[in-house]
């Protein structure tokens, strides 16, 4: 290259504040600006000899047909994430560039312009953002597979012992003597404890994750008010406590799901008698038509909350003071669960308290369109037939069938088959009004076939209950869209199991 060339060369250039470099047709480099020798730290005589076709890195990496490419077609090209091999000779941190490249023609000559523009900021923070978003998923895969496996191997055990525990009182109520009957009572009173703790912590992470799933129904909310009442009148008694109702004569239909209501009311309802030592809990219930909105409140003549503590209430694990955590029981999870739950459901809670008073907790929900829901839809009959259903288990846990059989003995007959027993023939004993398959989450996309086959091959399309300790509610939610018409989750109370079984066998 003449020094004419050359010239013009350093004065299109040099200036430049990013580094460019010149190779002839013969590969060489005849010309690099001031920021190119800055950041390669090299010159033009050091690189005697050194030719791009050379370049065992750059064919390998393509970008050495991507130059022979350009001078073939005298055009332009571009090359993301451009490191140069010159550069790792040098006790650097390799640069990254994006190199655009095009031919010029300076006196009957050809040559190749390079310009490289330094992105390895953005290609590292890129990188650190897709490490941290791969740890992110992987702790999220991580947290999943612990969620599971807890689910399963604490529920399915818990099942059967509370299961079995309310066997037992049921049977053995009036045959003991009064020392016995204390020790069966804190079996079950701890089995239901364990089983609630349980249940809130599972709840908990899938609330926080944003995988717990709700839906919404028409419910008469003056029912469920009662049914949860009835629930706690006991522990009332056990505490002299009065329970004071001013609820609404008449239903009152609101949209909500069932199961965050019951467990609002069961958690208020809980806190308010747990932390009330003499007076009364009151449930009463306001309709505000205008709003299409039902105020519920519980309110309690309790210990209170300070006003300090306000701002801490609704966090979870937070009790007041560590003495409350000694003296009354609990994980700490309740309210903020509560507040979850309502607010899930489109409400929101309140709470007014006086320290050494009481408390009121308030929260709403949004009264129902759907005005003509009869009693019959909102409330399980018990199922009462002279004749004892059939029931056809298919159980892939081995803790099942023992303790289902106990639970139906008096109203149902069941025969039980293993998941490796099963045989769609099986089913074609047409006495049989329901189908129960207890799914191991181990074996879950097994069960899944299975249970499209019963559904797919059953003449007279039973119904199919589905019990499993598996609570992710994307992953359940398979079984109903395969066929199933319930999923319940271990573990589950007796009457649980029976009021569902006998919805569907009315």
């Amino acid at each position: 290259m003449d020094e004419k060339t050359s010239k013009c060369f350093e004065v299109l250039y040099n200036s430049i504040h990013f580094p460019i470099q010149v190779i002839n047709e013969s590969g060489e480099i005849v010309y690099l600006n001031q920021a190119f020798a800055l950041q390669w730290n090299t010159n033009i005589p050091e690189l005697t000899g050194y030719s791009v076709f050379k370049d065992i890195e750059l064919k390998r990496n393509g970008i050495l047909e991507i130059i022979k490419e350009t001078f073939s077609k005298k055009n332009q090209n571009f090359v993301d994430d451009f490191s140069d091999n010159l550069l790792k000779e040098k006790d650097i941190t390799v640069p990254i560039f994006r190199t655009k490249m095009f031919y010029v023609s300076l006196e009957s000559e050809g040559f190749i312009v390079m310009f490289h523009e330094d992105k390895t900021e953005f290609v590292l923070a890129q990188k650190e953002i897709t490490t941290a978003y791969d740890s992110t998923k992987e702790l999220e895969r991580l947290k999943d597979t612990f969620l599971s496996v807890l689910s399963h191997e604490l529920r399915t055990p818990l099942n059967v012992i509370l299961g079995y525990a309310s066997l037992i009182k049921e049977s053995l109520q009036d045959k003991i003597d009064p020392d016995d009957k204390v020790y069966l009572d804190n079996l079950q009173s701890g089995s239901e404890r364990l089983f609630r703790s349980l249940s809130q912590m599972l709840d908990f992470a899938q609330l926080e994750s944003g995988s717990y799933k709700i839906n919404v129904e028409g419910v008469d909310l003056i029912s469920t008010l009662k049914d949860s009442i009835n629930a706690v009148t006991n522990n009332a008694k056990e505490k002299n406590l009065d329970i004071k109702t001013n609820l609404n004569e008449s239903p009152i239909y609101v949209d909500v799901d069932i199961q965050c209501l019951q467990n609002v009311m069961e958690n208020l309802l809980e806190n308010a008698i747990k932390f009330t030592q003499k007076g009364f809990v009151e449930i009463e219930t306001t309709t505000l038509t205008e709003k299409d909105l039902v105020l519920v409140k519980v309110k309690d003549s309790g210990i209170g909350i300070s006003t300090d503590y306000m701002e801490h209430l609704f966090r979870p694990f937070s009790q007041e003071d560590l003495e409350i955590g000694r003296t009354y029981e609990g994980n700490g999870l309740g309210l903020a669960l509560t507040k979850r739950y309502v607010e899930k459901m489109g409400g929101s809670l309140l709470v007014d308290s006086i320290k050494g008073v009481g408390s009121t907790f308030t929260f709403t929900v949004s009264l129902s369109k759907q005005k003509n829901k009869t009693e019959k839809e909102q409330k399980i009959k018990e199922f009462v037939k002279e004749t004892k259903p059939k029931i056809f288990m298919v159980d892939d846990s081995g803790d099942s069938p023992e303790l289902l059989y106990a639970f139906l003995k008096k109203s149902y007959s069941i025969d039980s088959y293993s998941f490796r027993d099963f045989n769609l023939d099986d089913l074609k004993n047409d006495e049989y009004k329901v189908i129960i398959f207890d799914v191991n989450p181990h074996r879950w996309e097994q069960g899944l076939v299975i249970c499209k086959d019963i559904k797919k091959n059953d003449p007279l399309k039973r119904p199919i209950i589905v019990l499993s300790s598996e609570f992710v509610e994307n992953k359940y939610q398979r079984f109903l869209e395969a066929g199933a018409d319930k999923f319940l989750i271990k573990p589950f109370t007796k009457e649980k199991f029976l009021d569902s079984l006998s919805e569907l066998v009315n």
